[in-house]
């Protein structure tokens, strides 16, 4: 057998049955990131086996993505796990069939509770799906298991559909790169999600006025080793900046460099970034722009300079 042919045709079923599932939303997923959103405890969200294990995946995206939630197995539930639950929650019930009875075990307890119901099943007809508020169809018409027994297309729809939901919440909540960076302090993400372009800036400006001549622009861009220059006029704000690049240009287009002045190679209009951004925001500034260094600013004044060497060599 041609194993890679294989897990392409697998690929494309599996692709193909999530684009049936995409169709299948409606107003029903509206009102379950409303109820989430609008909760006032936890998502609490509940599976068993392999459907259980998605659950799992779904609260852990949820929680760190700005939706306070947690995943309790179902069987676990029954035997004292229900004390994780209040009346201000929103429980999230997993089950494909809608019909396992350790889910439905759970039904009635729940409702005691006072919590609403929301139901992620491939069946909106099932027991499950009758008691819940809300229905969220995750229905596959096949497996991608040739035997149709084993959970796989069925679980995928689920996990998509599960992300589906944290990133609308996400999206609802305005959930921003350093929010992210709060649950995740860990790790390089979180070290590169939190430091802020102050932190690893020079204030080592280079810096020429825009009278200075072309010998003088030469000498201080190779004497800070940044590759460029800013220029400011005799208030001191900045009005310009020169780059290893202009100056290459200028001796190409002019013949008289002796008497060549700053305010002539400059350019004006130049990127800047604030002391109080992300340092991922000044990569991508940099990317966008085909740059390697970015002016801080604050109003017209200068305070430092940000360069590609400065975030590779912090991460």
């Amino acid at each position: 057998m041609n194993y890679a042919e294989r897990a392409r045709t697998i690929f494309n079923q599996e692709i193909t049955e999530l684009q049936q599932v995409a169709l299948q939303i409606g107003k029903e997923f509206d009102e379950a990131v409303a109820m989430i959103y609008d909760c006032r405890g936890k998502t609490v969200v509940m599976g068993i086996g392999k459907t259980g294990t998605i659950g799992h995946k779904i609260a852990s995206s949820m929680a760190s993505t700005g939706t306070t939630a947690i995943f309790i197995n179902a069987a676990e539930a029954m035997h004292g796990d229900l004390g994780m639950i209040n009346p201000s929650d929103v429980v999230l019930l997993i089950s494909n069939s809608g019909s396992s009875q350790e889910i439905l075990n759970l039904i009635t307890p729940i409702k005691r509770i006072g919590c609403p119901i929301i139901a992620m099943t491939g069946n909106p007809g099932s027991p499950l799906a009758k008691e819940a508020s809300v229905i969220l169809n995750v229905h596959v018409n096949s497996e991608a298991c040739p035997l149709g027994l084993a959970p796989t297309t069925s679980t995928t729809a689920t996990l998509v559909m599960g992300d589906a939901l944290t990133i609308c919440l996400m999206e609802k909540r305005q959930f921003k790169a350093e929010n992210y960076a709060l649950y995740h302090p860990g790790g390089a993400l979180g070290r590169k999600l939190l430091v802020r372009v102050q932190d690893k800036m020079t204030t080592d400006i280079p810096k020429v006025s825009e009278t200075s001549s072309f010998n003088d622009i030469i000498y201080e861009v190779s004497n800070k080793r940044l590759g460029m220059t800013i220029v400011v006029n005799e208030n001191k704000e900045a009005t310009g900046i020169i780059t290893d690049g202009d100056i290459r240009r200028a001796v190409q287009r002019y013949d008289d460099l002796k008497n060549l002045k700053a305010a002539t190679v400059m350019t004006r209009g130049f990127k800047t970034i604030g002391p109080q951004q992300l340092l991922t925001e000044a990569l991508e500034t940099m990317d966008a722009s085909n740059i390697t260094t970015l002016p801080v600013m604050e109003g017209k004044k200068v305070v430092g300079i940000i360069s590609i060497h400065h975030i590779i060599d912090f991460s």
